[in-house]
């Protein structure tokens, strides 16, 4: 796994500073602890940071091609590339390594564009090709390698594979975003398109961008999509074997590798699975690792010894305390944007100690948005049930009646009927849309101030979800509710945490069940095979019964849960009070001080559970100070959005 970043001049190709580039891809060394390289030509320049994966002599970047025509920086792994190559040779090409990067050059010279969908694996790269002097840029299917792009006042287009690397230019103007403000305190993350920094953009997953000298830059071209719309023929039983052929060629394509080579394993269905199918490949004690919790009811250790003794596994585990709330500073620095997903202190400790045997990791993480596993499914499923049988006007009345119902966060599970009320009267959509939220609109609306109300001229988080969800190539609401996960969650939270965390410790982690095959296979099951009754994963539960226990199959999920209420109440309690009073967030001048004030007392005196929404203005707080510079002590006060770098 690498670091990628570059310059290139759409216009004119002015002179690129080999400097500069190499200043912003030395942001990223933590990617690519290995070597680094630069390659300049008139108006681009691409600079690379190496962690070595596959041939650790040959495959050293940016990579330029025999005829000096094409160079190429690229972050990821593409699993067939053999097959690729094989295809390749065929048609005249030779190589003279035995990396991936030379086979995605050769693969861009033979076919162009339509390379992409010949790759499979997760990637991130920039080619520039001499020959038609264009750059060309390109993302996975599924967004498992980031890709972030901006245009400075000069014109240039600056690209890098994490922000920083894009701070670390001196002409990026640094102004907040209030619309990814607003989709941050929605969904816990800014989306994966979108950026905290105002002009600077992601390219979305499954997309390209070819700018041509002398050309306007395009907007991205989507290259790939998954598709509900269709469904699969055959029986179940040839279906579930299909499945098993499905994941065992997933993991063993992953399990390609020149350095050690290892898996998260966390005792639930996806991870176990991942362990079980890799056991049965390898010759040797597969390298496992896990991460407990001091606090019992967060624990899973004793379902990952489990897993680990069945499989022979080479385990470890280790405890994190109930307060390990030390990598604050750390998960700040590693992410650049707010990333309020308290799970990612559990999946950096994972990532550390997996990093002290191995340098690739794979994990369990996709399985959940691709077959319909989230709890969230069945409960949007059953109330889509209930829509269909009530006339509009009912619902509308049990919406009203949620409206009006108390928000009851202490009370027991039976009388928290508000958000099942509320959903009941609103569109799927809009159902789906605030299920998947954070913090709920009137929450949001009561510490935003008249200023931050104004900039965002209507913008709603929500409505990124209502969209994808009205566009979905599905023929069921779960299949709508899936694709848009697909599309914004999964990108925007899960893979972003795993590639943040663990690239943080210069470990590369490989995601199985996101093999595009799989996920295109799950996206055709039948929806009872993919959630029946109150069971999720309905046909890959039963596909791995000869694999697992059912102990393991069919426990209660629990995932990485981090104890942040808890928090705010003990070893955090001043720090939720000094909240409503930071400089950063009073700088900005967006945020009611009042009503922050009010959300940190009833959460300390148990009134409420606002663990979430403290936690996610500390790790803004923290990104307000980190990227614009926002209430630091030298700086005079200044009421608004923070503009330029340097003012």
């Amino acid at each position: 796994m690498c670091g990628i970043a570059g310059i290139f001049h759409p216009a004119v190709p002015k002179p690129v500073d080999p400097a500069r580039v190499r200043a912003m891809a030395d942001t990223l060394a933590h990617r690519g602890p290995d070597g680094s390289g630069v390659w300049t030509a008139p108006g681009v320049g691409l600079g690379h940071r190496r962690l070595s994966i596959i041939d650790l002599e040959g495959g050293v970047q940016p990579m330029v091609s025999g005829d000096g025509r094409l160079a190429l920086s690229y972050n990821g792994e593409v699993y067939n590339f053999r097959e690729v190559r094989a295809e390749l040779e065929a048609k005249g090409h030779a190589f003279r390594t035995d990396s991936d990067t030379e086979v995605v050059l050769a693969a861009w010279s033979q076919w162009g564009p339509d390379c992409l969908s010949r790759l499979n694996g997760m990637f991130a790269f920039a080619l520039y090709d001499g020959g038609r002097d264009c750059l060309f840029l390109a993302r996975d299917r599924l967004g498992v390698k980031p890709l972030h792009i901006a245009t400075l006042p000069d014109g240039a287009l600056v690209f890098a594979s994490e922000l920083k690397g894009l701070l670390a230019h001196p002409l990026l103007r640094r102004e907040v975003s209030p619309q990814a403000v607003e989709d941050y305190f929605t969904l816990g993350y800014v989306p994966d398109d979108a950026c905290f920094v105002e002009g600077v953009r992601k390219l979305p997953a499954g997309h390209f961008l070819l700018v041509q000298r002398g050309r306007p830059v395009p907007a991205p071209t989507r290259w790939w999509d998954v598709d509900f719309s269709g469904e699969a023929r055959g029986s179940a039983a040839a279906l579930e074997e299909e499945l098993v052929e499905r994941l065992r060629a997933a993991v063993r394509s992953r399990m390609v590798a020149d350095v050690p080579l290892g898996a998260f394993l966390s005792g639930g269905v996806d991870s176990s699975a991942v362990v079980a199918f890799m056991a049965e490949a390898s010759r040797a004690a597969v390298e496992t690792c896990s991460i407990g919790f001091t606090e019992a009811d967060h624990d899973e250790t004793a379902y990952a010894a489990q897993v680990a003794e069945r499989f022979a596994t080479s385990h470890r585990s280790r405890t994190v305390a109930a307060d390990d709330f030390g990598l604050i500073e750390t998960l700040s620095a590693a992410f650049d944007e707010p990333f309020a997903d308290a799970s990612a202190l559990a999946t950096y400790r994972v990532s550390e100690l997996a990093r002290e045997r191995v340098t690739v990791a794979l994990s369990g993480d996709g399985a959940d948005e691709a077959f319909a596993g989230y709890r969230r499914y069945r409960l949007f499923s059953a109330e889509e049930r209930v829509r269909g049988l009530l006339p509009q006007g009912a619902r509308s009345l049990i919406g009203r009646l949620g409206d009006a119902y108390p928000k009851l966060d202490w009370a027991p599970q039976m009388f928290r009927a508000k958000t099942t009320l509320q959903a009941l009267g609103q569109s799927s959509e809009e159902a789906y849309a605030m299920a998947v939220g954070v913090t709920p609109p009137l929450a949001r609306s009561r510490i935003y101030t008249p200023e931050l109300r104004r900039a965002l001229q209507g913008h709603r988080g929500e409505q990124r979800y209502v969209e994808a969800m009205r566009g979905a190539p599905a023929r069921d609401a779960l299949g709508r509710a899936q694709y848009a996960d697909l599309k914004i969650w999964l990108p925007g939270d899960i893979l972003t945490k795993v590639d943040r965390t663990s690239m943080a410790v210069s470990l590369e982690a490989r995601e199985p069940l996101l093999d595009h095959r799989l996920v295109e296979f799950a996206a055709r099951l039948p929806s009872r095979l993919r959630l029946r009754g109150g069971t999720g994963k309905y046909l890959m539960k039963r596909a791995l019964g000869r694999y697992l226990p059912d102990e393991i199959l069919h426990r209660r999920k629990m995932g990485f849960v981090t104890p942040i209420a808890a928090w705010f109440r003990g070893p955090l309690a001043e720090t939720a009070e000094g909240i409503a009073r930071s400089p950063a967030l009073t700088e900005l001048g967006w945020f009611d001080e009042a009503a922050i004030a009010r959300v940190a007392a009833d959460h300390r005196a148990g009134r409420a559970d606002h663990g979430r929404l403290l936690w996610q203005l500390l790790m803004l707080d923290r990104a307000l100070s980190r990227v614009f510079g926002l209430g630091a002590p030298a700086r005079p006060a200044a009421r608004g959005r923070r503009l330029h770098a340097g003012q």
